[in-house]
């Protein structure tokens, strides 16, 4: 979102909408649209601040001391509040972990943020951050996780379970590519709803699991919302597995 001035009031009360069919968590990013996303998000939220759990993340570039505190006063600037209830870094850059978490901490100490954590970060990285003073607060890792990149199964989900650090998983339905599979089909006309909600099903049944779908129109939003009314059954993942196989060894952490 925000990459088109001309969707932007579109887009917004898309946003609206969700926040109105109780979808209050919105993340964001200063790199989507180069701001331009947030300023979408703030449209979206004016007046309705206390209603949303509001995410965004900052660049690799800038989680050095002073590039990260620069960088939330650019995003609570143009989301038009005064915090942010979870802060990421986006993926890791060059710039020390200890270093962005000091950052992080003197934001949260500030009552800038509420929670700090991190994307596309994958368990060694996680191990070595948690070791840090601060690391053992992360709230989150926000990943690439869909029934197509199912390779966060194999170890980070797991070890973030035991420490009871949810995910976010982004992308969930693979930007569409996953849609046209036979299997999803088959499985979505038994149950009267689409692919895509079928695809979403597959991770909300996980209790620890947040999913963030892209919805920038109306009647994409309410597909999204009732995915939530979608119960799989057993046959239904064990299809699913056969269809898209869990792994079997250790993948490298995938991004988009």
């Amino acid at each position: 979102m925000g990459e088109n001035p001309a969707a932007r009031r579109d887009e917004a009360a898309a946003l609206r909408l969700g926040l109105d069919l109780g979808l209050t968590l919105i993340d964001t990013a200063e790199m989507y649209g180069e701001g331009g996303a947030e300023e979408v998000v703030a449209d979206a939220i004016a007046g309705r601040r206390e209603a949303v759990f509001l995410v965004s993340k900052f660049y690799p570039h800038h989680a050095s001391r002073k590039g990260v505190a620069q960088a939330c006063e650019a995003s609570l600037r143009r989301l038009r509040t005064d915090r942010l209830d979870l802060y990421l870094l986006h993926w890791r850059g060059s710039v020390p972990f200890r270093e962005t978490l000091e950052a992080l901490l003197a934001l949260q100490a500030s009552g800038k943020i509420r929670e700090y954590g991190v994307s596309n970060l994958d368990q060694d990285d996680m191990e070595e951050m948690c070791a840090l003073p601060g690391g053992g607060a992360i709230a989150t890792d926000q990943v690439l996780y869909n029934l197509s990149r199912r390779g966060v199964e194999w170890d980070l989900l797991p070890w973030c379970r035991r420490r009871s650090i949810p995910l976010m998983a982004y992308s969930p339905i693979e930007q569409g590519r996953i849609l046209r599979r036979p299997e999803l089909r088959t499985i979505a006309a038994r149950h009267a709803a689409t692919p895509a909600q079928i695809a979403l099903a597959w991770l909300l049944r996980h209790p620890d699991l947040m999913v963030i779908p892209k919805a920038a129109t109306p009647q994409h939003v309410r597909e999204n919302r009732a995915a939530l009314e979608v119960t799989l059954t057993a046959e239904d993942l064990k299809e699913l597995d056969r269809a898209f196989p869990p792994p079997t060894r250790k993948r490298s952490l995938e991004m988009l």
